[in-house]
């Protein structure tokens, strides 16, 4: 199909395909804030990791009181689909998403700057972290919202599920590894200044995204731009509500990211029971990272010449056995060769559910849907790790968590037969 072709690729939805060349323009420009945003945020490893060692060393928190910690500055993040709806709703001095990457990015590099020359206490450190954390979801809400947009407007909603996705874990291969240098790097430095590097280096990131909010293509911001359907907060709120399709792809990510037997109880496993070190660990993360990557490229070809319900299916299929292979291993090699196969598993599926929340948005609330659908994830993650840990050490063991992950992702499959059909009819123009 070629441009100036118009097409109804979701209901509601009239979309215009794209030449391949802007296409790929277009998607590697919406990636820049995404990319930016998981390398900068006070709850991920570039700036998490390092905090989390001076928790530890120098404030001499228990592992209670830095999971507490962890627990609470990351509330923004729970609040997520707000944060996205104020996006939807509101265009700060009519700028719209430029305004919104603009003002609330510069408020992070602020906010970072002034951490760096604070007393590092524990309260300021999470004043700090919920003040940035905030700010960064009217930042997340608009690049988030964008990138919907554009997604459902020129009929690509799988290209860019893979854009996404592949932006968001880029920082996750590589922030693991910088963090624990930089964590390395500070660890000399009196108590007073160990986190101003740290700090300042969040405040350099948080930069970039004032420069795309200023500078970034017009194109971008135009394509990207929603209208609200309803005349006030009050009617698109009850829309939203009202809007089946939501339910169903929500609550496949809720079950997607609840995994127990992923977070705290297989890092207590691989350390206490495989007996791994910390650098195997970290690299066991890399490895299992790093296997997603090839699957969102073979998922934007596919995504291109097959429709989306099969898709899903598919991903939810390979879903369900993704940490099996974890049941037979016995040595920290072995966990690293366990990893290749769990990231190659769970790639298409991660994409699947992605373009599946795109094309399940209503139209002109597209921030608010992709936002609800981070939130689903940092609840659901949190849930996890709590009910992990207590089966890791109440329940039998690891085992006993790796078999509740299986039935949790199993129940994905119990939900995709409730998604619409005309949601997932048509592949990629």
């Amino acid at each position: 199909m070629t441009a100036g072709v118009v097409v109804e690729e979701i209901p509601g939805v009239v979309a215009t395909p794209l030449p391949a060349d802007q296409r790929v323009r277009m998607l590697l420009w919406v990636a820049v804030p995404v990319l930016v945003i998981n390398f900068v945020a006070p709850y991920l490893q570039l700036i998490a990791l390092p905090l989390v060692f001076f928790l530890k060393n120098r404030l001499h928190q228990t592992a209670d009181q830095v999971a507490l910690f962890a627990f609470v500055a990351a509330t923004p993040t729970y609040l997520g689909g707000l944060f996205g709806f104020i996006r939807d709703r509101w265009s700060p001095f009519g700028r719209g998403d430029r305004a919104h990457l603009f003002v609330f990015g510069l408020g992070g590099v602020l906010a970072y700057a002034a951490l760096a020359f604070a007393p590092p206490t524990y309260a300021v450190l999470l004043a700090g972290g919920l003040l940035v954390g905030t700010l960064l979801q009217f930042v997340s809400g608009a690049a988030s919202g964008i990138a919907t947009a554009i997604g459902r407007r020129h009929a690509m909603s799988g290209q860019m599920s893979t854009a996404m996705n592949t932006a968001m874990i880029v920082p996750a291969v590589a922030c693991g590894w910088l963090g624990g240098l930089l964590a390395d790097s500070v660890e000399g430095l009196p108590a007073g200044q160990a986190l101003r590097p740290v700090f300042l280096v969040g405040a350099g990131l948080m930069v970039l995204i004032c420069a795309f909010g200023a500078f970034g293509p017009r194109r971008v911001y135009e394509d990207g731009r929603t209208e609200p359907e309803a005349i006030s907060p009050g009617r698109d709120f009850i829309r939203l509500l009202k809007y089946w399709p939501i339910y169903p792809a929500l609550l496949i990510q809720l079950l997607w990211q609840f995994a127990p037997g992923a977070g705290v109880a297989m890092q207590f496993h691989l350390s206490n029971d495989i007996h791994s070190s910390d650098s195997q660990v970290g690299l066991f993360y890399t490895i299992f990272y790093v296997g997603f990557i090839p699957m969102y490229g073979l998922y934007a070809w596919l995504a291109q010449h097959i429709a989306l319900r099969p898709l899903v299916w598919i991903g939810g299929v390979l879903a369900v056995p993704q940490m099996a292979s974890l049941l037979f291993i016995h040595s920290p090699t072995g966990a690293l060769w366990a990893a290749v196969p769990m990231g190659l598993l769970g790639g298409i599926g991660q994409a699947a559910f992605t373009d599946l929340t795109i094309r399940s948005s209503p139209k002109g609330l597209e921030g608010t849907m992709m936002m609800l659908f981070l939130t689903m994830y940092w609840i659901a993650n949190r849930g996890g790790d709590l009910w992990g840990a207590d089966l890791y050490q109440h329940h039998g063991g690891f085992n006993t968590a790796l078999w509740a992950t299986i039935a949790v992702y199993a129940a994905i499959l119990l939900v995709i037969p409730f998604v619409p059909k005309q949601i997932t009819a048509g592949h990629d123009a």
